[in-house]
């Protein structure tokens, strides 16, 4: 078997079917070791297309070879696979460590990723000096230097640093009063004791200095101890520990009015405001002090977004949003646990706790690495329930904000669709792109209420004012799809329709929900017309997609441009079948128990109804809501009641047959 991907891998079109390439692949497989370690796939150029870890790795990639992994994207990856490679750890932590740093070296095109390669901004301390200094940066590697973050936001960041230091006056590194006293530092090291009095000599003030952002060590105000104080409230603040930096001025602050020194207090109590303000902008989550981080997705086809609600001391302290490179082709387990290893492998921010939307199955493994880099125990949660279930829905809303910003933002949609319409031209052997696609659907229950939608794409979106209903005329006693099939085409393509300009222009591709059995039955009443349409079916199972001109079907890869429009065209119209069907449902069956209730009459039928509105509200309601409808009889409301709990019973059993 072959898929059919236009435009997937890069080395896609050098791909080989799964019957020539994994035979020598298993071969090689029953070489490999049982000990940990990790595995890395390589395609014909010798590129590393993804990398994975193994408790055993013969075992794990026999699973691959042999198509046991149930992941969509294997198959389609292991065409690509030329050969692999593989290194043996101590143990299954090792594994997990050494996966990360191996997808950050290789950025493998089928492991989740960062969407845009680019580095984040972090707020960073250069702990090394003896007058650190904090700094917007996006670099995250220099040794001595503490990195906290990464941001989203630019803007965000920025302003964190400028309100930190109206607090606690720290100096930054981008001033050149700091740069000249660090190179005077390092020129004479000897004098790092007396720092203060060394630079006193030479110093001139800064401007910060003069604004009170500034603690004066260009002109040797303060000493090592003194700032070494204000560099531990820092980073407690950017670490999420901001009582300690309350605490810490308050008690300046009282220290200063028992010394009677007002203008310092005063100074303090600004500063206090300040750090104030910037807390009353942050939500209060918790009643409790929890360290955690809330991690919400949103997945599209082959893009997704991450939204991090990042949790200190009961308050979000930030929220930080990123697209990811992977979205619906691949399982979420793969998608949260992928980006989990990412974010944390960037972050030295690490709680005592993060919650995901999934039970990760390597969640203990996954917990100890975190532990190891906090120095503290860190446990991966999924809550059912309750307050973090809430906020963790919430995540995943701001996460689905983002990605929709992200795709108006950079054309992503238009160019899906694009892709997708010429993936469908070249898969399905049409003459041109399908610009318009009608698709239609039946639904029924038991042969009653039988209904047929017909849904429009037009250049790859849905066209709704084309959109039209029928109702199935042939009388039937069971349902029967062919027959309501070639109903509602010999409708719809019938010479009046076609000249119909309320019906459209006619179709570049018709797509029939259902195998091999449905596409012949259309092909046969569209030759019957004398019509030649290019027509497709897809099977709900296995998203097969029949084509008249193959037995076999034609597979569009998992999160392929191609296989979400053709789906989002089925589901579109089984929604609108299934809508119709319903209504038709409810409001014969409304009149149908109602007429059967004594006591009620055209009169108090219409009452009811105005009351309630609909079947579903009225369903809904006691004896006594519907006794309060004017005119309508406690005994007639009691028996109207009744006769609904009837017909519950009824619809449910009906429906239990049917499953």
């Amino acid at each position: 078997m072959t898929i059919r991907d236009p435009g997937a891998h890069p080395d896609f079109d050098d791909a080989r079917s799964l019957d020539e390439s994994l035979p020598e692949l298993r071969r090689q497989v029953d070489d490999a070791p049982t000990d940990p370690g990790c595995y890395l796939w390589k395609d014909a150029r010798g590129q590393v297309v993804y990398v994975g870890k193994a408790k055993n790795l013969r075992a794990r990639l026999r699973q691959y070879v042999t198509l046991q992994d149930d992941r969509d994207k294997i198959p389609l990856m292991m065409q690509v696979v030329r050969s692999f490679d593989y290194i043996v750890v101590g143990s299954e932590h090792e594994a997990l460590v050494l996966e990360r740093n191996l997808i950050a070296q290789y950025h493998p095109y089928f492991n989740v990723d960062f969407k845009d390669d680019k580095s984040y901004p972090y707020i960073a301390i250069t702990e090394s000096d003896v007058f650190p200094a904090i700094k917007y940066t996006r670099e995250h590697h220099r040794k001595g230097t503490r990195y906290f973050g990464p941001y989203t936001d630019a803007h965000a960041a920025r302003d964190t640093i400028d309100t930190l230091r109206k607090v606690v006056p720290i100096c930054i590194a981008t001033c050149a009063e700091w740069k000249r006293c660090r190179r005077e530092l390092e020129r004479r090291p000897d004098e790092a004791a007396v720092a203060n009095l060394a630079l006193a000599r030479t110093g001139r003030p800064c401007f910060d200095y003069h604004m009170g952002k500034g603690p004066g060590v260009c002109v040797g105000a303060i000493d090592t101890v003194e700032y070494a104080k204000h560099v531990r409230q820092v980073e407690d603040f950017l670490a999420g520990r901001r009582s300690h930096v309350v605490s810490a001025v308050e008690e300046q602050m009282r220290d200063a009015a028992a010394d009677l020194d007002f203008e310092r207090a005063g100074r303090l109590k600004a500063r206090l405001e300040s750090l104030n303000a910037l807390d009353d902008r942050q939500q209060v989550m918790f009643s409790s002090d929890v360290s955690l981080d809330l991690i919400g997705f949103y997945r599209e086809e082959t893009i997704s977004a991450a939204c991090v609600f990042v949790v200190r001391e009961g308050r979000t302290v930030r929220t930080v949003e990123f697209i990811l490179d992977k979205g619906a082709d691949i399982g979420e387990v793969e998608l949260q646990g992928g980006f989990l290893k990412r974010y944390y492998d960037e972050t030295a921010d690490i709680p005592s706790e993060v919650d995901v939307d999934v039970d990760l199955p390597d969640a203990k493994l996954l917990s100890e690495w975190l532990a190891e880099k906090r120095g503290r125990a860190c446990h991966i949660h999924h809550p059912q329930r309750g307050e973090k279930r809430h906020l963790l829905d919430m995540a995943a809303a701001n996460a689905r904000h983002a990605l929709m910003r992200y795709m108006v933002r950079t054309g992503y949609a238009d160019d899906r669709t694009n892709q997708a319409l010429l993936q469908l031209e070249s898969a399905l052997a049409l003459d041109a792109p399908p610009m318009r696609i009608e698709c239609f659907d039946i639904s029924t229950l038991h042969g009653h209420f039988t209904v047929a939608s017909m849904v429009v794409f037009t250049n790859g979106r849905p066209d709704k004012s084309q959109y039209r209903r029928f109702k199935i005329q042939t009388p039937l006693t069971e349902a029967n799809d062919f027959v309501s099939m070639s109903e509602v085409l010999a409708r719809r393509y019938a010479p009046e329709r076609m000249a119909d300009e309320r019906f459209g222009s006619r179709p570049d591709l018709l797509v029939v929900d259902g195998g091999k059995p449905q596409l012949t039955a259309a092909m046969e009443q569209l030759s019957s017309l004398g019509l030649d349409i290019p027509v497709c079916g897809l099977a709900k199972s296995d998203e097969e997609v029949f084509v008249p001109w193959d037995e076999t079907p034609v597979v569009l890869p998992s999160g392929s441009a191609s296989l979400y429009l053709i789906k989002q065209v089925r589901d579109e119209s089984h929604r609108f079948a299934i809508t119709f069907h319903r209504e038709l449902r409810d409001k014969a069956m409304t009149v149908s128990v109602l007429d059967d209730v004594p006591g009620v009459g055209p009169k108090r039928k219409r009452a009811i109804m105005r009351r309630f509105g609909s079947l579903k509200r009225l369903r809904a309601a006691s004896a006594e809501d519907i006794a309060q409808v004017p005119g309508v009889p406690a005994e007639v409301a009691q028996a109207v009641y009744d006769a609904l709990r009837a017909w519950d019973e009824k619809a449910q059993t009906v429906a239990e047959k049917a499953r």
